[in-house]
């Protein structure tokens, strides 16, 4: 087991190229449920989409039955319990391609798969697997999650809803009110988190919903909002709901603990589900281009429009790179945690939580990509972008939504450099040596020796760790400074957050296509080589800005001045990439395949 990769080591333990999972080692299987996803996607959901937009509810709903009926909704659970039992990566796999074509429907598949059905894969008894799992994964029975209350949103355990044990010991009276319900409308089932007596900590419970029988449940109306249409999303009201004692979810008090791992889960496959609307979109912007004339020549010639295209195309292809680096280092851990004897139930829960840093950082940085290319594919289509008979406006505003649940990406933020610390703290990764060496670094001469660059990467590499130094120094300052009271310092948090993300994504890109090009080689990957190249200078901006928000906000005189120094050192290119003849790569490729084609 110590041989693999822990989650955040990334930053103080070089990661080999051979040693990342990337979208070009999908095995036949994996390729295979793809293109069947796709095709269902294709058939049912992109040909219909004008029907998720005028709300359609039951054509949501059937949607899901055949997903369910194809085996999709599956994709995750035991063949125990009715499933297909596929690894981690092939589930990111599913997720990603079924979400492509209209947040309505990814809505609904990501509450049922994810938050709906896995807390019990994860943390249910033998019986209530038994009882609730086969129903949920064939799709005869949908799944909601009920966490959130109108005063508990990002607080999520300061909720009211009280669960009051009956005087035989044999039930629960639930009582309270959630919302923004994903999938009320047409559920059989919730899990639902209830606080017992004055408990510090809430506790799940499963609850069968049955409108015929609707055992003190009531739903509010669908709520109208501005995107994810034909998503039904409700509130829920509990007036002395009875559930059985087994219903209970995991242990008294352990509500909290599966509502955060649901949640870490979740916000690695709302990365995957942002990739494919950016693959879906770039396309249909590229396809507008090349028929849009203006000026007798199609907009595509147009470098401002080129240069569009090359960045929504690099974000696609670093999003895919990370998402799929992750997921490969989960299904390692859990891998590894089953040939060390655990059960599916802990493999997958430590796997998951092992890299708690990387889901968060996902979910921040791919929803922000796939609102970015919404946004310009809008820019992209002028005028008829902002019509509703083009797929740009409603993917827009499906696209909102990705930044606020599962945690906003603020909360997340604030959640990869604390979470980082705490395992800092907890010796899983050390931090606090590399941090000591950055200062010693500092201290000492610079090194002006001329490198040799004749490899490929070889620059980009060595920035990369210079970088991870650059946040060290930065993050290293400020937890001495502020040491636990680091928390109260949300501001330098996200600025430090921001570095880390940036540094994660673009050493998966480079990682990504190093390993492409010892594949097929360097000619036949150059634009794959581009958009890596590309995607760290824009990162080395970002994180030379926010770098210096920390410095200058914590720092004072002589330790100011050095910190800076520092920073500028370490993102320092010696050779700059020349960035309009990289985009002009990119955007050459895109636009003569008429597509998103990496």
């Amino acid at each position: 087991m110590e041989n693999i990769t822990r989650g955040g080591q990334f930053l103080v333990k070089e990661t080999l190229a051979e040693n990342i999972f990337t979208p070009e080692d999908f095995s036949e299987e994996q390729k295979m449920m793809r293109d069947s996803v796709k095709e269902f996607v294709d058939r049912k959901i992109w040909a219909n989409k004008e029907r998720f937009e005028k709300k359609d509810y039951a054509f949501t709903e059937e949607c899901m039955k055949e997903a369910g009926e194809l085996g999709f909704l599956g994709v995750a659970v035991p063949e125990a319990y009715g499933g297909l039992g596929m690894g981690f990566v092939s589930t990111m796999l599913t997720c990603d391609y079924i979400s492509g074509a209209t947040g309505s429907f990814s809505t609904a598949f990501g509450a049922h798969t994810g938050i709906g059905t896995m807390p019990i894969t994860l943390y249910g008894t033998e019986e209530q697997k038994l009882k609730y799992v086969p129903k949920l994964a064939s799709g005869e029975w949908f799944g909601s999650y009920c966490l959130t209350e109108p005063g508990a949103g990002s607080d999520a355990n300061s909720g009211k809803t009280k669960a009051e044990l009956s005087a035989d010991g044999k039930s629960y009276k639930i009582n309270g009110q959630k919302m923004w319900i994903s999938n009320a409308g047409f559920c059989h089932l919730m899990i639902v988190f209830a606080r017992i007596e004055n408990d510090k900590n809430i506790t799940g419970f499963i609850v069968e919903y049955d409108a015929a029988n609707a055992n003190g449940i009531t739903l509010g109306e669908e709520e109208h909002k501005l995107g994810i249409r034909a998503s039904s999303t409700r509130q829920v009201f509990f007036n002395d709901t009875i559930v059985p004692v087994e219903n209970m979810l995991g242990g008294r008090g352990e509500g909290f603990k599966i509502a955060m791992n649901a949640l870490n889960v979740g916000r690695i496959k709302l990365a995957a589900a942002c990739l494919d609307s950016q693959r879906r979109l770039l396309t249909k912007a590229v396809n507008y281009a090349n028929e849009r004339m203006q000026f007798n020549t199609p907009i595509a010639n147009f470098g401002a429009i080129r240069s569009k295209i090359a960045d929504l195309a690099t974000n696609a292809y670093i999003g895919e790179s990370a998402s799929y680096r992750a997921a490969g280092d989960i299904e390692n851990r859990i891998n590894a945690r089953l040939a060390d004897g655990n059960s599916h139930q802990e493999a997958e829960l430590k796997g998951v939580e092992e890299f708690a840093i990387e889901c968060s950082i996902l979910k921040v940085a791919v929803s922000e990509d796939v609102q970015h290319c919404t946004d310009e594919g809008i820019q992209i289509f002028g005028g008829m972008g902002f019509s509703e008979d083009t797929p740009m406006e409603s993917a827009w505003r499906d696209a909102r939504i990705s930044r606020i649940y599962e945690g906003t990406n603020e909360i997340n933020r604030m959640l990869t450099v604390g979470m980082l610390i705490k395992k800092a703290m907890k010796g899983h990764v050390d931090l606090l040596g590399p941090a000591m060496k950055v200062g010693e670094e500092l201290m000492g001469i610079p090194d002006f020796s001329t490198p040799d660059y004749s490899e490929l990467f070889a620059e980009e590499k060595e920035l990369l760790v210079k970088l991870k130094k650059a946040f060290l120094m930065v993050a290293g300052s400020a937890v001495q400074k502020y040491g636990t009271e680091l928390d109260q310092h949300q501001q330098l948090l996200m600025a430090a957050a921001d570095m880390l993300i940036e540094i994660y994504m673009a050493e998966s890109g480079i990682l990504r296509t190093e390993k492409l090009v010892k594949n097929i080689g360097e000619a036949n990957a150059t634009e794959q080589i581009a958009m890596a190249k590309l995607y760290l200078y824009q990162a080395v901006d970002i994180i030379y800005t926010k770098g210096k928000e920390g410095i200058v906000s914590f720092a004072q005189e002589d330790e100011q001045r050095m910190m800076l120094m520092g920073l500028r050192r370490f993102t320092k290119y010696n050779n700059q990439p020349n960035v309009i003849a990289l985009k002009e790569i990119i955007a050459s490729k895109v636009v003569n395949e008429n597509k998103y084609c990496f």
